[in-house]
């Protein structure tokens, strides 16, 4: 069954750090979560919905022809015109940055239908226009090459693994500059709510550092005096 994540969990998720999450998902025993490879395009991209999935399988010459674009039932062109606005398309590329998993038109399309963001474990074409679109990306670099080369589209919204870590439809992409994580979708009202008080007490800390404090009894917390030195920080702000 289909978790429905709230709009205002999103919210929250969108302005939290993944350095936050992944310590909340580490936590409740998930270690796996961060994407590995893929990066922003640009800088002071934020990201919060549930995954839409594309998975790449290697290409076969016989079937991955430039004429297999002509075929308006593409797997990489049905994801584009049926992901839901809000949801995030997310691509198993198997980690190859050799060919491009989509470029400045299909993402320009994808922006135009409302979708949240792209995130790709492969490589992007006509990156620097897509840097410049409203829509955010992540991937692990450039590339010009077309996919057909490397890639044949397969399975739409079923799980796959992306920059090695199992994303499932639904589950929750949040990404920053960092990277992205995924957050198994029935875990997202639960992360979203500790991760305020976390931030918050982490802001804390970060004031004390720069005013001379040390980490120890600090970070983490163990020392009572510092709960109730926190508490006080808290209740002026």
């Amino acid at each position: 069954m289909t978790t429905t994540v709230s709009a205002e969990t999103l919210a929250t998720l969108k302005t939290t750090a993944t350095s936050t999450l992944t310590t909340l998902l580490f936590k409740r025993g998930f270690r796996n979560v961060f994407i590995q490879g893929a990066r922003p395009l640009k800088t002071g991209q934020r990201l919060a919905g549930p995954a839409f999935t594309l998975r790449y399988i290697p290409a076969r010459e016989d079937l991955d022809g430039i004429d297999a674009f002509l075929d308006p039932r593409h797997p990489q062109r049905v994801a584009v015109e049926e992901i839901p606005p809000g949801a995030v398309l997310v691509m198993d590329c198997r980690g190859d940055v050799s060919v491009a998993s989509a470029g400045s038109i299909l993402a320009t399309r994808m922006q135009m239908r409302g979708v949240a963001g792209i995130v790709t474990d492969g490589g992007l074409r006509d990156a620097s226009g897509i840097a410049k679109l409203e829509i955010p990306a992540w991937c692990s670099g450039p590339s010009a090459p077309t996919n057909l080369i490397r890639h044949h589209a397969l399975d739409i919204n079923a799980p796959i693994g992306c920059g090695d870590v199992p994303v499932y439809p639904g589950d929750i992409m949040v990404g920053d500059d960092d990277g992205v994580v995924c957050i198994p979708a029935h875990l997202a009202d639960e992360i979203a709510r500790d991760a305020v008080p976390m931030e918050r007490y982490e802001d804390f800390v970060l004031e004390q550092v720069r005013g001379g404090a040390s980490i120890i009894g600090l970070y983490p917390l163990t020392k009572p005096e510092n709960r109730a030195l926190f508490e006080s920080w808290l209740a002026a702000k």
